[in-house]
């Protein structure tokens, strides 16, 4: 057997790395090919199953008897896929999303049926355009909407600001600290127990190891810079647990894990944490930085009556290392929302931030 001369093999490998990312690209935009066609399809469906049964008080005897037959005939000349549930999903695409947005290039049939869950409709588009815009799977879409992604980041958000993470910082009010504040913070993918004292060290490497997740729930906009970052005094060494950049804030965001109950101790150690890191760390194009204490429990009192009250730089957040039902993850959105709305008027008044 000949082989090609050692001379030949460098070109030759730097072909068969072309082709191979030739037939990978054309694989991908097949696969992206089918997908819209889908899309497109299931649309179409939708529309014909909904002006065939607005079509007066003579179509009106097929009730409920339309679709069951529609999905016999349909299954037995096309096979699966037209079954009376995924029938009634196209019918329901075709009234909650307009062509314009049932057309999106970036999601699957997959991702418009999760769509479909979300009852309310800004809710729905809001989270229609992250997935486009954030290359969502339609795994991270289920995620997002379960733990009420779009709930949790409108608490505490000024609303003229909140209706798309998408839209890019030069364009209306900046955004604010808290428009980027998750609480609760949902770390279910850890696989952590949700029960019993957990180490703080155990939390953290586990964060690391799943950074990826864990950047995802923050929000957009967050790079990882460093964990156990050390800033240092004259005479005294300090670590901070994690450090991440966001360059929408364009500030540095210190998190402070807490595996018990927030006290005021743990408070006044991150505003001094951020304090130093503004003095030590923060570049002239940088924002104030900004601190989160990431706890198991929160005390609304120490809330109240601490730094915490009103500030634009430190806040804190509770974790959830379950998912919780969708009830009691409303309920703690809601007893989290009515605590703001208490604390908040008298906020600036009462706790003015130095500079």
């Amino acid at each position: 057997m000949k082989h090609a001369p050692a001379s030949d093999a460098a070109p030759l490998s730097g072909l068969l790395e072309a082709l191979r990312d030739a037939i990978h690209r054309g694989r991908r935009q097949a696969l992206r090919a089918v997908d819209v066609a889908q899309v497109s399809t299931c649309w179409e469906i939708g529309r014909h199953i909904v002006e065939f049964e607005q079509g007066g008080a003579s179509r009106a005897t097929y009730g409920q008897k339309l679709l069951p037959r529609l999905a016999e005939a349909l299954s037995r000349e096309f096979g699966k896929g037209f079954d009376v549930s995924n029938l009634r999903h196209m019918r329901g695409f075709f009234l909650s999303f307009p062509i314009r947005d049932a057309l999106r290039r970036e999601l699957s049939w997959t991702h418009y049926r999760m769509l479909l869950r979300v009852g309310d409709p800004q809710a729905r588009r809001w989270y229609m355009t992250e997935a486009a815009s954030q290359n969502w799977s339609s795994r991270v879409l289920d995620r997002q909407i379960d733990t009420l992604y779009y709930e949790r980041r409108l608490l505490g958000s000024d609303p003229v600001v909140s209706t798309s993470e998408s839209v890019p910082p030069t364009r209306g009010p900046a955004p604010k600290p808290r428009d980027f504040l998750r609480d609760p913070v949902m770390l279910e993918f850890l696989g952590l127990p949700g029960s019993g004292r957990l180490l703080e060290s155990s939390l953290e490497q586990a964060l690391m190891d799943k950074l990826q997740s864990f950047l995802l729930e923050l929000g957009k906009g967050f790079a990882f810079v460093a964990r156990q970052q050390r800033v240092s005094t004259d005479f005294q060494d300090f670590y901070i647990d994690l450090v991440f950049y966001n360059y929408l804030l364009k500030c540095f965001v210190l998190i402070d894990l807490k595996a018990g109950r927030l006290t005021h101790q743990d408070i006044g150690q991150m505003d001094m944490y951020v304090r130093m890191y503004d003095e030590l760390r923060r570049g002239p194009a940088d924002n104030p930085t900004v601190g989160i204490l990431l706890c198991d429990q929160k005390d609304l009192s120490v809330a109240r009556y601490s730094i915490l009250k009103g500030s634009e730089q430190i806040f804190a957040s509770q974790y959830r290392l379950v998912l919780p039902s969708e009830d009691e993850l409303r309920e703690a959105i809601e007893q989290e929302r009515a605590a703001w709305e208490e604390i908040e008027p008298l906020a600036r008044k009462s706790f003015p931030r130095e500079t």
